[in-house]
């Protein structure tokens, strides 16, 4: 996945959390920051389903596909 550089105003406390978790779980600061926005983004909500499913990738994609052509359905009315 490609990274992009930025900067960011936090609070000094914040900074000073993210340090020291990233020190104590051997972390840069920034994966520290990127997984917590991703966390409260629902972002690992898809990786969480697909560990605790037992489909396959065709029954997955299937399923999804299913799901799409519903809601579009529902969607015209």
């Amino acid at each position: 996945m490609a990274k992009t550089r930025t900067t960011l105003t936090i609070d000094e406390e914040v900074l000073r959390a993210v340090k020291v978790h990233a020190a104590r779980t051997r972390q840069g600061e920034s994966e520290v920051i990127e997984g917590a926005v991703r966390r409260v983004l629902g972002f690992d909500l898809a990786d969480r389903l697909w560990a605790a499913s037992n489909l396959g990738e065709k029954e997955a994609m299937d399923l999804a596909i299913e799901a799409q052509h519903a809601t579009r359905k529902d969607l015209a009315g």
